[in-house]
């Protein structure tokens, strides 16, 4: 019916599999699936691509209305078929954000709260703008403890179960600055010799958000916080449930290959990365207000390039759903 060529903007359908939980799907088995039962179409989304690796733009959906079953599971098969899916035009207040995340699974807590102050919060702000108005500038430790943001990293791969996706949605973004850079690290997995993917699997790497934010500042992790977030192993190579697509999980927060030396384990963690984010691997995203944002972080590594928070207002609400389990039982 289609084939995914990139720079070209296309309708998808979806058709509700069954009357129990659907099943995610690629492309050509949803549009098979539909076909072959002959049920009337559930939604039509208008998809673009924005970069060759990864990354589309939809449109022709209101996030704010309840979600059915079929489009649930068109917007899963989305992410895995695109790692990152930008729905603009969205405007969704933190009602209807916390309600689309739930839709798509179990909302994380935040492990900022949860740690430091033992409270449940499900969203996290982005910028320097906090929900009084207080404007925070670049002296502020909340800013400072952010720059940590800008080193490569996938969200929450410190918790023995790391988050599914996270859920940005726009409120205010700065003049100048304030872009978030984006690569598959599924993309460069493909790109490595095959005898590199066969020496990398099945090897485990610890994760660790105390070594990650230790670069930021000695004071940056409270007692409470790095308490609450031990060190984890997780799987160097996981694999997409759906589709079977591989990728690397590592970035800031990987700090060692367990039961190699730190030596070795930098030299494997630091040279994928480099080779990873290259210019032309880079999709860098320029925030704009009303967008929502969905990234996947089983496969993506993100950074952010920084803002002069004594120049310009950012505020941006995230929230993140949790994966389905621990990676080593994947």
């Amino acid at each position: 019916m289609f084939q995914p060529v990139f720079q070209t903007v296309y309708q998808t359908r979806v058709a509700l599999i069954g009357p129990s939980q659907p099943k995610v799907l690629e492309y050509d088995e949803l549009i098979s699936t539909f076909s072959r039962k002959g049920d009337p179409i559930m939604s039509t989304l208008t998809i673009e691509p924005i970069h060759d690796d990864f990354g589309a733009r939809v449109t022709g959906i209101d996030l704010k209305a309840p979600l059915d079953a079929a489009m649930v599971t068109e917007i899963h098969a989305i992410i895995d078929k695109y790692s990152l899916v930008n729905f603009p035009g969205q405007n969704l207040d933190d009602d209807a954000h916390l309600a689309f995340t739930k839709s798509l699974g179990e909302p994380e807590a935040s492990h900022v709260k949860l740690g430091q102050d033992g409270i449940i919060e499900y969203f996290g702000t982005i910028g320097n703008v906090l929900d009084d108005g207080t404007v925070l500038h670049n002296d502020h430790q909340r800013t400072r403890f952010q720059t940590g943001n800008n080193l490569w990293h996938t969200d929450s791969s410190f918790r023995e179960t790391p988050s599914y996706v996270s859920i940005m949605s726009v409120v205010e973004v700065p003049d100048e600055g304030g872009q978030t850079e984006f690569i598959s690290a599924r993309a460069a997995y493909n790109r490595l010799p095959e005898d590199e993917q066969q020496r990398m699997d099945g090897l485990t790497v610890i994760h660790d958000y105390v070594f990650s934010r230790s670069k930021v500042g000695p004071d940056a992790v409270t007692p409470s916080h790095a308490a609450s977030l031990p060190p984890v192993e997780q799987k160097l190579v996981r694999t997409n449930p759906g589709t079977g697509a591989k990728n690397l999980y590592v970035g800031s927060h990987a700090r060692s290959i367990a039961g190699w030396s730190d030596e070795d384990s930098r030299t494997l963690i630091d040279g994928f990365l480099e080779k990873a984010t290259r210019d032309d691997y880079v999709y860098s995203h320029d925030w704009k207000p009303g967008e929502l944002v969905v990234w996947d972080n089983r496969c993506l590594l993100h950074r952010g390039a920084g803002y002069d928070a004594d120049k310009y207002r950012r505020r941006m609400r995230q929230t993140r759903v949790c994966g389905a389990g621990p990676t080593l039982n994947e």
